[in-house]
């Protein structure tokens, strides 16, 4: 990935400064996204320190216009994208009869308007050069319905099919969009949810009250084990799939 040039959403998290790491090792200058800029600079920082190439670019990605001027100003400081990694996402839990206005508007603004506003920024740019590639990091709930993440599954859904659209619209560019679903991944969203020591084993092992038949491999995933499922999909390794859903969970699905 020399001299290619990269963005990704969501950098300042977990999975998404996973990305911005591998993508940096194999070569690729990264533009790193995100709207909390503090902790996107540490992230950055830290990149920089062992010799990798990234630049931050804070950014509310459910704001269209700041994503268009996000996506210029990278074209301008780094050159053409060649990938993009749709990483950015928030999880609000609650059964759906409880569930806020503020909570299931937010959930989908990140988690699909984000989608659509970076997407539609970087392909205007790609088709015309007639390259790229594209993933969105989904979620293996967009598959599987979870009690009280009812909004979080909707949203992965929704931004599962739409990257799946976009990649057959763009398919006569030679532009490739695919997805990665993670399960639970060792990360602070997942943390967030659980509520005493016992989360970790519950997550692993299963809670059959709330249908969850746990993890088959027996683990958590690392952030880095979704990296490398993005990276490879990105790759010329991966250059004849397109519109792949390539599911990183250790098995929780089951196959689904």
């Amino acid at each position: 990935m020399e001299n290619k040039v990269a963005l990704v959403t969501g950098a300042a998290g977990g999975i998404g400064a996973a990305v911005v790491r591998a993508l940096g090792e194999r070569g690729a200058s990264v533009a790193a996204v995100d709207r909390d800029a503090d902790r996107l600079d540490e992230v950055v920082g830290k990149l920089v320190a062992d010799g990798l190439k990234a630049e931050a670019f804070p950014a509310d990605v459910t704001d269209s216009g700041s994503v268009n001027a996000m996506v210029e100003a990278v074209e301008r400081r780094l050159g053409p994208l060649d990938y993009l990694v749709n990483a950015a996402g928030v999880l609000r839990l609650g059964e759906v009869r409880d569930f806020t206005d503020e909570d299931w508007h937010t959930t989908f603004s990140v988690n699909v308007d984000g989608v659509f506003h970076v997407s539609r920024a970087v392909v205007n740019r790609m088709v015309p050069r007639e390259s790229g590639a594209i993933v969105t990091v989904a979620s293996n709930a967009a598959v599987t319905p979870r009690t009280e993440m009812a909004a979080y599954a909707a949203s992965k859904a929704a931004a599962t099919l739409f990257t799946k659209s976009l990649g057959l619209e763009v398919a006569q560019y030679g532009i490739r969009c695919n997805l990665v679903a993670p399960g639970s991944t060792d990360t602070a969203m997942l943390s967030s949810m659980w509520h005493d020591d016992s989360g970790r084993r519950g997550t692993i092992e299963g809670r059959p009250a709330a249908y969850r038949v746990g993890i088959p491999l027996g683990k958590l995933a690392a952030p880095a084990d979704v990296a490398n499922a993005v990276v490879f999909l990105l790759s010329d390794d991966a250059g004849h799939i397109t519109l792949h859903d390539l599911t990183v969970d250790g098995g929780a699905g089951l196959g689904a």
